[in-house]
């Protein structure tokens, strides 16, 4: 029995780390369209200030972004402060971007579009994240350059740790 004990323990502890902490699913996975890449949370303990850090890939093929619209789920608390939110290129160059709030909707209207093969990171900081329930999930859409059409990019969904 001893025996037995030792692998299993062994095993769900290598589960447990090679489970994600966070889950962000693209609507259109291909090369022609803006899509979620990733996403994550520091620190990733359950403290209950957080900041949520989205990854926006638009791709080679696609047509420039213009405007990017974050709907924040009911469970998250935050400031309300748009010093709060930083948007930046992967390299960390800070991309200048007009924000708005619109309810529990955070609006990314960008002077100079977003040009394709660029992958933007826009950090929410002092999230109060909720102790119980499922985690929060974000719904991500954008405007592209030449069309007034609101396009789903998928959903970025965050794990409560406990």
């Amino acid at each position: 029995m001893k025996k037995l004990l030792v692998p299993v323990a062994i095993y769900t502890l290598t589960t447990t780390f090679l489970i994600p902490n966070n889950y962000a699913n693209a609507i259109e996975e291909n090369d022609s369209f803006p899509h979620i890449e990733g996403n994550y949370q520091f620190p990733q303990t359950h403290w209950s200030h957080v900041r949520h850090t989205l990854q926006v890939h638009v791709p080679k093929n696609s047509k420039s972004v213009s405007q990017l619209k974050i709907k924040v789920p009911t469970t998250v608390k935050w400031s309300h402060n748009t010093n709060d939110i930083v948007v930046n290129k992967e390299n960390g160059q800070k991309i200048n971007t007009n924000l708005s709030l619109n309810g529990k909707a955070i609006l990314l209207a960008f002077p100079e579009a977003v040009a394709p093969n660029t992958k933007l990171k826009i950090d929410i900081k002092n999230i109060k994240q909720p102790f119980l329930g499922n985690g929060p999930v974000y719904h991500l859409s954008a405007n592209l350059v030449g069309s007034n059409a609101e396009i789903s990019i998928g959903v970025a969904r965050f794990r409560i740790h406990l």
